[in-house]
């Protein structure tokens, strides 16, 4: 139970009813006239239309009125694999395979009444990825395969033609899911090259797509809707067919109630994470079921990390989770790291993460699903002899990063692909102890010690070089960091003359603002947080001036203690976020480390004393 005097400064709603998770449920809707999979789709939860399909392969479209399905005019061209946007009276279907197998471009337009043949995708492909909140006019298609294999290309669709404008990071195929619009989406899971199920999500700004937070359950041929901060992932392939689905709030995925039935391969439409369709598909022979997912009415509030709110009707002070002072976090003990060292960096999350560095550089190259290491091959430049310490590690996965810097004030950067490292364009000033954030393609780097003094440098990368933009307010080594290119915090540190400090900066993607110090000064120590924003980060363990087992959460507004590390420690690898991490190795009292720590954050709402 936290107190009052713990989460001071922490803004406080008025309600006459406590939030309420955003969960919602899935219900029985109309089932569809002919049972198929692999289809097109279009419109919202209450007017939706598929079209496509097999087996048989068909050209068969049908309308949903948010009871009942009805049979209209047939595509002109069979296929299935396919993709579509727009509404019940103005749509648009293209891609797919036609009965011969055929990887195809074929377009289609709906005017309410029949479908006409437009310009092909300039590359023809089947099970690719759509932003299902798109237009007729303005739509976008991205992914797939084509008769090469997986593809990554995506294009633009304006009412009349296809343009080609930015690659995925990743060729990914076998129906990732999308939802949003030609110019803000989102691509959701499907398989990568290797045919493997992944998890991977990234966000489209109408010109490139970023690595964002990973979905929970790596999945293919799942189903998708909504917007680019509130969408839903749902269904599809885990290995076996499954109902499972993820509530996406802009910055996080939360594991929400299943399906009614499992299934994958099936239509989708939607305007938010609160209002979804599912249709036909394979259970894993085809089907005919409809269902609906809705979100409970009966608040106008939604439970989210960190959230305080007085409750009039109960006259009661309440908060939810740990980034609201209630330590109902716990860190736990993992599996060993392969061998016992320190002055690592890691970047990921709890069950996918890449951790490298060291003084044994070149063999301490590990990847770690939340369960096992396994070895990776070794960054190529490290320090005599054979050293690298204290990197600038950013990437939202374990399968693309970039590493930066390091000791002894080097510049050096390489970027990982999830099986080699690749040596890029250096940093423009060489530091160590640095704080970092952002994806592999949109990174940045802040503070740190350039091997002669404390530094308060900023610099930004997008993918290809490093440029120098507005400094830290304080200059600083031994800080953390995390969040985006555009919406991140740097915290902690070491200042001149030798002075351990909390303070706490947020960047907007162009300056930086000091808000509340942490709770207790230290360098050092390991660093979580989405790549998504500054709203939510962790610190754990670290120089204080001795090894520490402290950790604190911030909630936007405020640091609050949690629950500590069984292990004191500082210069550790991490991974992960404010709610699911990562620890390993490290400086501890007895010297260097292999324990392993796991921190999960139970969700609860809990009453906050006055005391």
């Amino acid at each position: 139970m936290a107190t009052l005097k713990q989460i001071k400064g922490t803004n406080i709603q008025f309600l006459d009813a406590d939030p309420i998770l955003n969960t919602g449920s899935w219900s029985a809707g109309g089932s569809a006239n002919t049972g198929r999979s692999e289809v097109a789709s279009a419109g919202t939860a209450t007017a939706n239309m598929i079209s496509g399909g097999e087996p048989p392969i068909t050209g068969a479209t049908e309308q949903y009125n948010g009871t009942a399905w009805t049979e209209v005019a047939d595509l002109n061209q069979s296929r299935y694999g396919l993709m579509g946007a727009g509404t019940t009276t103005a749509a648009v279907s293209f891609g797919g395979a036609d009965p011969g197998n055929n990887r195809i471009g074929n377009t289609e337009t709906w005017n309410g009444s029949a479908w006409t043949e437009v310009n092909d995708l300039n590359e023809g492909r089947f099970r690719l990825g759509s932003a299902q909140s798109a237009t007729s006019t303005a739509a976008l298609a991205f992914g797939g395969a084509d008769p090469g294999g997986g593809v990554a290309s995506t294009e633009t669709w304006n009412g009349s033609n296809w343009t080609e404008v930015g690659d995925l990071n990743e060729a990914n195929y076998n129906i990732p899911a999308g939802a949003g619009t030609n110019t803000a989406a989102l691509q959701m899971g499907g398989a990568n090259g290797a045919g493997n199920e992944v998890a991977t999500v990234e966000s489209w700004n109408g010109s490139a797509w970023t690595e964002i937070a990973d979905l929970n359950t790596a999945r293919d041929y799942l189903g998708g809707a909504g917007t680019q901060t509130s969408a839903l992932a749902y269904g599809g392939n885990v290995g076996s067919v499954t109902g499972k689905t993820e509530s996406w709030d802009g910055s996080s995925w939360t594991e929400v109630n299943d399906m009614g039935t499992a299934r994958q391969q099936i239509g989708c439409g939607g305007a938010s994470n609160q209002s979804a369709l599912a249709s036909v598909g394979e259970v894993p022979s085809t089907s005919a079921l409809t269902e609906e997912w809705s979100f409970p009415p009966s608040t106008s509030s939604i439970l989210q990390e960190g959230l305080m709110w007085f409750n009039s009707d109960e006259d009661v002070l309440k908060g939810y989770g740990a980034a609201a002072g209630i330590p109902s976090a716990t860190w736990e003990s993992g599996t060993n790291f392969p061998s016992a060292t320190y002055g690592q960096s890691g970047f990921g999350t709890q069950t996918s993460a890449m951790i490298a560095g060291g003084p044994t550089a070149l063999s301490n190259t590990q990847v770690f699903n939340g369960t096992t290491f396994t070895a990776k091959p070794a960054m190529n430049t490290a320090s005599p002899p054979n050293s690298r310490y204290f990197i600038a590690a950013i990437g939202a996965t374990d399968g693309a990063g970039i590493m930066a810097g390091g000791e002894p004030g080097q510049n050096s950067a390489e970027t990982w692909n999830g099986s080699a490292w690749t040596e890029v364009n250096n940093l423009n000033t060489g530091r160590n102890f640095q704080g970092a954030m952002g994806v592999s393609t949109a990174g940045l780097v802040a503070g740190g010690y350039t091997s002669t003094a404390r530094t308060a440098d900023t610099e930004t990368w997008d993918g290809t070089s490093w440029t120098e933009t507005n400094n830290l307010n304080t200059a600083r080594r031994g800080c953390g960091g995390t969040g985006s290119q555009t919406s991140g915090i740097a915290f902690g540190g070491n200042k001149n003359p030798n002075n351990l400090t909390g303070e706490t900066e947020t960047w907007d993607g162009s300056a930086w603002t000091e808000v509340g110090d942490m709770n207790t000064a230290r360098e050092f120590f390991g660093a979580y947080g989405p790549t998504t924003g500054n709203t939510s980060a962790m610190v754990a363990g670290g120089l204080e001036p001795g090894n520490s087992v402290n950790t604190e959460v911030w909630n936007g507004s405020s640091w609050t203690e949690v629950n500590n590390l069984a292990t004191a420690r500082r210069s550790q690898g991490a991974g992960g976020t404010s709610s699911a991490a990562v620890l390993t190795t490290g400086e501890s009292p007895g010297g260097s480390s292999n324990a392993t720590e796991l921190f999960t954050a139970t969700a609860a709402v809990a009453t906050i004393t006055t005391s």
